[in-house]
């Protein structure tokens, strides 16, 4: 067999295996360990008697308490096994997790059972210096110097972290501290014991002038680059012999982390507050540690992200450019190197670019990577001396094995980014994610090992012997060092090159672009099934395909409906070709052609991240275009491949996909032709959007792909079925609160969630004669119940309302506390539709932003005193946006001068106010109608409560006169903004509820093709048994063991 045969073999030896194939193994190594745990401890101090004897091993209460013990045992990983979600499995495409490497595993269990605190040397000898190596292995990958001999660059230094957030946020730390260093030191010169420097210490500032430090002004203090601030003690050292010790007491009153950032800015007076930048979609550790750091959230800008999710160059030089204009000190630029939700790699060599650019203006900072995903990526690029160019390689051809999985390089502009890491000022890794090992793993690597030194609250100049103390730099006091031991040890066996992790993670590179492959053309196959059906569904993934990337430059602005309609003919038959040319093709056909595996390459996110979307096709083959639905069809579908309830059975899930949102306030554009490629309306609302993560090396080969494709796809098409029957116009029962007795007026009960029932209505209706007087009589006797008029046959409710047309119908009464659908006193009826009161579609596209923020508004309307009726006035909630609660109350009660205006301007559509309510504050309200607050704010007028509120009443600015309507105002209008341009009140005054008062937030979200949720498991009382079983009450039976 060639050597190059045996990669996939060696690969396959890091893992236990998604069938335990290699379980023995790694038993035999987990006995070696215990063999030399048990060899320690019998080596030291031989002449020690043991402690636990024979007799007390063979003593009954000693052999039972072990008995019942391997009985927990037993039961506690046989319940582990089974409630937990198989991340060893390739059908596992959710998270970041995977199968753990062996050599991770056994090195964090080898040093568990010892339990060493890499807080301190004294409780850490062997970790401590096993952390220290790991730092330098992760160094060395980036490119950094770890040769303290090599004097060109400095010496770089790397630790291990409980997780990307903590490197992230000792980041944050350094950058705070790093700017403010040079502003506490001139304190120092200037307020105390460094007085006599004064006049002869002298610094390079960031335009590369020499001058005397006490005379730099405050914007070139901020600006010093981060080599010639590091460089402040040293220099001080030689030319002035101060020591650090000495330094480090002067300095402390001065130093941010004594004095506070708001002493330091105060004496200098600065008041604008100093930036980081990073992308809008970046993790959600970066708001986080600002926000520790004391910079605030508010502080860290995001700047917008491209179409492919990475940082928008423009949009940062931009704000670059505005922070030198508008002398505003920038502590960062953050570059994400693997995003988490899209696998994008920021321009990093372009960034670079940007930050001599900017010292070239006077404006220095520090340039971070958030490569917590990306970083072990970098193994896959080959390392060669820097005058050499890379060589381009796309992947390793090979001939057809048992078991064969390409390999997959890196796309080659994301390779210039990942070679720029060495130029950045420090990088976040996560070990415990492309590294593999247990959690907890992050770490922190620093090109300039002198930055740990300002994040320290001990002197390291006082660290005795070679070795430091580790645990006095970062965040965090004890940490385990089997983190460490479990980083360094599967780094050191797999080795962080080509042929190691760079072979690992290309192989799964490979079945991320074959899964993109398949994402792209799925529609493409259900289309070729059966050419006389509709399809059902459409899949576009996130990342463009080629001739998406190609056309959006030639064609101009690609967010255009127009371009994305150009292009839609030409990139359908690229998905065409993919299905015939890619997905029918074996790895080994692949691997053999060249130009398939250049195209392919070109598939997919930079780091093994697929985000896609769904959008569901109508039976009459048009796309769905509101984003609601698309939603909640993608919703369904993750539901479906995904645990989100501890009563899910991990087992029962053949394929793990996960999901995020793109919310438009921080993707933008991208959001906005996202949707548009999807043919959604774009739109203000977050788009739910699909992920999968390519960590194992495993499914590709046999068409194991195909097979979890092809379930995928199943579950898409009865979930499109699902969303398709929930949007079908047509004829249902409709529901009907019944107003008024004078003049009867019937208010449709919607639903945001079902076809029909988008619509809020309320018309006025004839009953016959002997159904009415009926009503009426039991109007006079249930004053404060509620009248309900369901339809007795199924109508098109947009169509009998839009005509005026009769249905038949049932009135019933409902008692005014229940909660539940028992009707009394039902009696059946004809209706005539009359003159139609409002209209309004609840579709999302109809729907505001945002909830009203200074009041409750409600459409208002009722009927003129005659001779034979009082005047009667009701209100029904405006439902301006989703979710919300339907609230309404006939027969209100207004004070008398309100009453009388409204009276005058009834027939010409009011809208009321209730101010005393700020409906925005009141969102979002319980679940069920059991669940809101008792007493609730919309209550019935009573004696012992006299709830009153403060009300304006309004025109509304949507029933314009119209001439085909004679004297009557339009009721028909469409949202978003139905309450745009209200204009001057009408009146204020106040308003009592005094008839039947009606709250809903169930019916209003009722969805008529919701799955039943599965049974509750109470596989949690399990748990019990084991607590039974140490006690001897329960035993294990030989079946279920």
């Amino acid at each position: 067999m060639a050597p190059k045969d045996e990669a996939h073999q060696i690969i396959s030896s890091y893992f236990i295996g998604p069938k335990a194939e290699n379980i023995e193994f790694f038993r035999k190594n987990l006995n070696r360990i215990l063999h030399e745990l048990k060899n320690t401890r019998n080596q030291y101090h031989k002449d020690d008697e043991s402690f636990i004897t024979e007799d007390t091993q063979n003593s009954e209460k000693f052999q039972t308490a072990m008995k019942n013990f391997s009985e927990a045992v037993t039961k506690a990983a046989s319940l582990l096994g089974q409630h937990s979600i198989p991340f060893w499995s390739p059908r596992y495409q959710g998270h970041m997790c995977s199968d753990l490497t062996v050599p991770g595993l056994l090195g964090y269990f080898m040093t568990m059972l010892y339990n060493p605190n890499n807080v301190a040397l004294e409780a850490s000898p062997f970790t401590t210096v096993v952390e220290l190596k790991a730092g330098q292995q992760l160094c060395d990958l980036f490119g950094y110097n770890i040769d303290p001999n090599w004097k060109q660059e400095p010496l770089a230094w790397g630790h291990i972290t409980a997780d990307g957030t903590i490197a992230n946020l000792e980041s944050v730390w350094v950058a705070r501290n790093l700017k403010f260093y040079p502003l506490a030191l001139f304190m120092a010169i200037k307020e105390d014991a460094l007085w006599f420097v004064a006049d002869r210490f002298k610094v390079t500032t960031c335009l590369g002038d020499e001058k005397l430090f006490r005379d730099l002004s405050v914007w070139e203090l901020l600006n010093l680059k981060p080599d010639t601030v590091l460089g402040l003690p040293d220099a001080l050292s030689k030319e002035f012999n101060i020591t650090g010790k000495y330094l480090e007491g002067v300095m402390q009153r001065y130093n941010i982390q004594t004095a506070g950032k708001e002493c330091l800015e105060r004496y200098f007076g600065i008041n604008r507050p100093f930036k980081i930048f990073a992308s809008s979609t970046r993790h959600y550790s970066w708001p986080k540690s600002a926000a520790i750091a004391g910079i605030g959230s508010i502080n860290l800008h995001g700047i917008e992200v491209d179409l492919d999710g990475r940082v928008d160059l423009e949009d940062l030089e931009a704000e670059l450019n505005r922070c030198v204009e508008e002398r505003q000190a920038v502590y960062a630029v953050v570059a994400i190197v693997g995003s988490t939700e899209e696998g994008a790699v920021d321009r990093l060599q372009k960034i670079i670019g940007l930050r001599k650019k900017f010292q070239n203006k006077g404006l220095s900072f520090l340039v971070h990577a958030d490569a917590a995903w990306g970083g072990y990526f970098m193994s896959i690029i080959e390392k060669r001396p820097a005058r050499l160019p890379i060589k381009k390689k796309i992947g390793v051809p090979r001939k057809k094995i048992e078991g064969f999985v390409p390999s997959l390089t890196l796309k080659e502009e994301t390779v210039d980014d990942f070679l720029a890491l060495k130029h950045t000022d420090s990088i976040t890794v996560d070990p415990h994610k492309a590294g593999y090992v247990p959690y907890p793993a992050g770490a922190l690597c620093y090109r300039d090992g002198r930055m740990r030194f300002l994040v320290t609250w001990s002197s390291p100049y006082l660290s005795q012997g070679s070795r430091e103390n580790i645990g006095i730099y970062g965040v965090e006091g004890s940490k385990p060092g089997a983190s460490g031991m479990a980083t360094w040890f599967s780094n050191q066996v797999i080795g962080l090159n080509t042929t190691g992790y760079g072979r690992l993670l290309g192989e799964a590179s490979f079945t991320s672009a074959r899964l993109s492959a398949h994402y792209a053309a799925m529609h493409v196959s259900e289309k070729n099934e059966d050419e006389n059906k509709h399809r059902y569904f459409i899949c576009i993934p996130f990342n463009r395909l080629p001739s998406e990337m190609e056309t959006d430059s030639e064609e101009g602005d690609p967010s255009s409906k127009k371009v994305a309609d150009k292009v839609a003919e030409k990139v359908e038959n690229e998905r065409q070709w993919i299905y015939d040319n890619i997905l029918p093709k074996s790895n080994d056909e692949i691997s053999q052609n060249n130009d398939l595996m250049q195209f392919i390459r070109k598939l997919g996110s930079d780091t093994n991240i697929n985000a896609f979307a769904l959008n569901w096709i109508r039976e009459d083959g048009k796309p769905n275009e509101d984003i609601e639905e698309a939603n909640y069809f993608m919703k369904n579908v993750v539901d479906r491949l995904s645990i989100n309830t501890t009563d899910g059975d991990p087992t029962k899930i053949p394929l793990y996909l996960t999901s995020t949102k793109f919310e438009p306030e921080l993707y933008g554009k991208s959001a906005q032709h996202f949707m548009k490629r999807l043919r959604i309306t774009p739109c203000s609302q977050d788009l739910f959007v699909l992920r999968n993560v390519v960590m194992s090396p495993f499914p590709t080969d046999g068409d194991f792909i195909g097979q979890l494709v092809d379930y995928l796809q199943e579950v898409i098409i009865q979930e499109a079925k699902r969303v398709r029957e929930r949007n079908k116009a047509g004829r249902y029962y409709a529901k009907f609160l019944m107003r008024g007795t004078g003049e009867i007026f019937l208010e449709y009960l919607p639903s945001f969630y079902r076809a029909t029932g988008r619509q809020q209505v309320i018309f006025q209706a004839s009953l016959d004669e002997e159904a009415k007087k009926r009503y009426v009589q039991l109007q006079s006797s249930h004053k404060h119940d509620r009248f309900l008029l369901r339809s007795s046959e199924k109508i098109d409710i947009e169509r009998v309302v839009e005509n005026g047309e009769r249905f038949k119908g049932k009135i019933s009464i409902q008692q005014e506390s229940s909660h539940d659908m028992k009707f009394e006193n039902e009696f059946e009826c004809e209706v005539q539709v009359g003159d139609i009161v409002i209209s309004r579609p609840l579709n999302s596209t109809n729907r505001d932003q945002d909830y009203p923020q200074q009041f409750t508004p409600f459409y208002l309307y009722g009927s003129h005193s005659t001779e034979t009726h009082s005047r009667e006035t009701h209100i029904s909630h405006m439902l301006l946006k989703a979710p919300n609660i339907s609230l309404s109350s006939r027969n209100i009660s207004l004070d008398q001068d309100l009453a009388d205006i409204v009276d005058e301007h009834l027939d010409e559509g009011l809208i009321l106010v209730i101010t005393n309510a700020r409906e925005a504050c009141m969102h979002p309200f319980p679940g069920t109608n059991k669940e809101l607050a008792d007493p609730f704010f919309f209550r019935r007028w009573q004696e012992h409560d006299r709830h009153e509120y403060e009300v304006k009443v309004y025109k509304d600015p949507k029933r314009v006169p119209d001439s085909s309507m004679e004297s009557r105002r339009n009721p028909f209008a469409e949202g978003p903004g139905l309450l745009d341009q209200l204009g001057s009140p009408l009146k204020q005054g106040t308003m009592k509820l005094t008839g039947e008062v009606y709250v809903d937030v169930e019916l209003v979200h009722e969805d008529p093709v919701k799955p039943t949720p599965l049974p509750p498991t109470n596989w949690e009382d399990k748990l019990q048994e084991i607590k039974d079983v140490l006690n001897g009450k329960y035993h294990i039976s030989s079946s279920s063991s």
